[in-house]
């Protein structure tokens, strides 16, 4: 299993975010750098990953409301590819303000 850290703290915007899955998950050439796109790629992943985030609050502050779009994203293809698993680290977990998938 490849396993993928993603320090919200690195993030500034959204381009920055969809360049750096692209090349840590080894997107194909065709990825188009969008939501849509994003979910197709993580559902049709052929081996399997878990993308770990931490200090997801930053993520979701430097990219406001579309960084609560990409945590949706990620959750829904959480649940659509058993090959693809999706963590917060263990300080976020118990946060009031931290992020749960629904």
């Amino acid at each position: 299993m490849t396993e993928i850290l993603l320090d919200g703290n690195a993030i500034q915007d959204g381009q920055q975010l969809h360049s750096w899955l692209a090349d840590k998950l080894n997107f194909p050439s065709w990825y188009g750098g969008n939501l849509d796109a994003l979910y197709d790629c993580l559902t049709e992943m052929p081996g399997e990953v878990r993308l770990t985030i931490v200090n997801d609050d930053r993520l979701r502050a430097a990219l406001g409301a579309y960084g609560d779009k990409f945590l949706q994203v990620f959750c829904q293809a959480a649940k659509d590819n058993p090959r693809f698993h999706l963590g917060f680290s263990e300080e976020l977990r118990g946060a009031a303000d931290g992020f749960i998938c629904m």
